[in-house]
């Protein structure tokens, strides 16, 4: 493990060297707002995320002096008719709904909103000002348009302190799970739709996450800054959490404090639809979701290979499960593609893997079904447990495989699976996450006090049953095959499964390793070394540090790249896992 943390946590985009363009504070952003207007009865639009709180907004709408504002929660159905409007793709289960087409105009009572549109259309003798998500429906031809975006982090967060409840509803002290769901299946994706449609005509954006301190940019400068991201290497924020399995190894190598959690289970290193991007103008960095770039620079990022097989999503996903220190994961499987497709309304599932960056003696991984298994005992056994019965027999069903440093297991969706104790996982995956069906949680409780929601009627009719120990060992367990070699390196093939559209790469070097565009977005953790740099050998973009067990993401449009290791790793072996989308046979 390595002594000292280099592990960068606030990893950001150079966009310029000067901050002057970035305004800190309400004063100075509502200075650069009014310099703006126009004359003659001028309309500005603050069109808010779901999750920005409003009263900030109010606060800043004050200081622009505004003749008459406009606030759209005002303009929605009552609460309870939201709620009707989202129960059907809700549901009664406490973690999985369904993906549907719900449009933020969905939440207004049409005649309130026509009355509003035609009102702004009469006009007034001074400055109008409309506020909240979905402003700029009410206001489509706005003199200015200000976009207050925020990260889904910081909604979490909020959420967990009852600071805010959904869209349209009165559920601020509802749990954070039923707040998320909601989020994730209705409200965020309504957000994101409309988000999509207005982005080119943002004249400002609004960074809140930071309520005390908040920031300004141009639009202008805000594409720039994604078109300047999509041709280079970078790294999204990661975020931390505990977990009821966690462990303690990210404290020491990502320089994490331990104080005020009992330990960090999880840590999300590369998920766009999920982490923030950080754009850095002179000292002062702005917060967006780095979804927005997935949003605005898809071909770019993705590549046309891959942009037209998933369209504007990151279809791969890097995060880490920490059980150094720490206890199983649950036993789990994810959905088949059909599955998912048809409950859930999702296009692909969650094929992933798990790297071992670190492991115990004792390290391991639960993985496929035994041979001498019985598949009706084996679900007797489940239900008798989940029931209160005696506890889950694990290892009487299912294969237990050692687990050291730098082994790789391959998990297509239907196989059973979990990481044991002593494990640092980096889980290279398809990024349609929150699907993971429980079958057992070794008769712990969550940090909440609560038992963790248990899907064995889902798991049962996604389980593989033919996933057993001789074609687990054949086809998931380090199928490691060496591709090609030069001076100072060496490639592998580590996987996925030909059932996952993922294939891996590891290659090991002293020297400078070479690797030629795929076409495609490449995502890398450098899994051995304490420090490498990326950079183009033709110049496409600057120099890239990277430190042990970053992950970080080449766009497609940065072509080829080199690694090499640098600072302390100098003469020393080094590795990177890479990741892309298989685009041919």
């Amino acid at each position: 493990m390595t002594t000292s943390s280099n592990y960068d946590k606030f990893p950001y985009v150079p966009v310029s060297s000067s901050s002057t363009t970035c305004h800190v504070g309400w004063p100075a952003i509502a200075g650069a707002i009014q310099q703006s207007i126009p004359g003659n009865r001028p309309l500005v639009c603050i069109e808010c995320y779901p999750g920005v709180f409003p009263e900030q907004i109010d606060a800043l709408a004050d200081l622009l002096r505004p003749a008459s504002v406009i606030h759209t929660e005002t303009l929605f159905k009552s609460p309870a008719c939201i709620d009707q409007m989202v129960e059907q793709f809700l549901g009664d289960d406490p973690v999985f709904g369904r993906m549907n087409d719900i449009q933020i105009e969905d939440y207004f009572d049409p005649a309130k909103l026509d009355t509003a549109r035609a009102g702004l259309q009469r006009g007034n003798a001074g400055l109008t000002v409309v506020i909240g998500t979905g402003a700029t429906l009410v206001a489509p031809d706005a003199d200015v348009l200000v976009f207050a975006d925020m990260a889904r982090w910081e909604i979490q967060m909020r959420y967990r302190r009852n600071e805010i409840g959904n869209l349209g509803a009165d559920n601020a002290s509802a749990t954070t799970a039923v707040k998320y769901k909601r989020s994730y299946f209705v409200d965020w994706r309504a957000a994101d739709h409309l988000k999509q449609k207005f982005f080119p005509e943002i004249d400002f954006l609004l960074d809140t996450n930071d309520p005390n301190t908040p920031k300004m940019i141009l639009g202008n400068d805000l594409r720039e800054g994604l078109r300047i991201t999509a041709h280079r290497p970078f790294r999204v924020v990661p975020y931390f959490d505990p977990g009821p399995w966690g462990g303690h190894w990210m404290e020491q190598v990502c320089g994490l404090s331990p104080e005020g959690v009992p330990n960090h289970a999880w840590c999300f290193d590369c998920v766009p639809e999920e982490n923030s991007l950080l754009l850095g103008f002179g000292n002062t960095k702005v917060e967006i979701p780095s979804i927005n770039l997935v949003f605005q620079q898809p071909r770019e990022l993705l590549g046309e290979a891959v942009h037209a097989r998933f369209g504007k999503e990151f279809p791969i996903r890097f995060d880490f499960l920490d059980t150094m220190g720490g206890g199983n994961l649950s036993l789990q499987v994810h959905p088949l593609t059909e599955y998912i497709q048809d409950k859930f309304g999702m296009n692909y599932t969650q094929d992933e893997s798990y790297y071992l960056l670190d492991a115990g003696d004792d390290g391991c991984v639960y993985l496929g079904l035994r041979e001498d298994m019985n598949r009706d005992t084996m679900l007797h056994d489940l239900k008798v447990a989940q029931s209160g019965g005696p506890a889950f027999p694990a290892e009487n069903h299912v294969n237990v495989w050692p687990a050291k440093k730098h082994d790789h297991f391959l998990i297509p969706a239907g196989t059973i699976h979990c990481s044991g104790k002593n494990s640092m996982v980096l889980e290279i995956s398809a990024t349609p996450y929150i699907f993971t069906f429980k079958l057992w949680d070794w008769g712990r409780l969550g940090l909440n006090g609560l038992p963790r929601p248990i899907h064995l009627d889902h798991g049962e009719a996604n389980i593989q049953w033919d996933r057993t120990t001789n074609w687990v060992r054949r086809n998931l367990v380090n199928q490691i095959t060496p591709v090609s070699s030069g001076e100072g390196w060496r490639e592998e093939k580590t996987g996925l499964h030909e059932r996952e559209f993922i294939e891996t790469r590891r290659h090991w070097f002293t020297g400078t390793v070479l690797h030629r565009g795929t076409g495609g977005v490449n995502v890398l953790n450098l899994v051995e070394g304490r420090e490498a740099v990326v950079e183009s050998p033709t110049g496409v973009f600057e120099p890239f540090v990277v430190h042990y067990a970053e992950t970080f993401i080449v766009p497609a449009a940065a072509g080829d790249y080199t690694v090499r290791a640098a600072g302390e790793a100098k003469g020393k072996e080094c590795a990177t896992i890479k990741a892309f989308v298989r685009t041919r046979p």
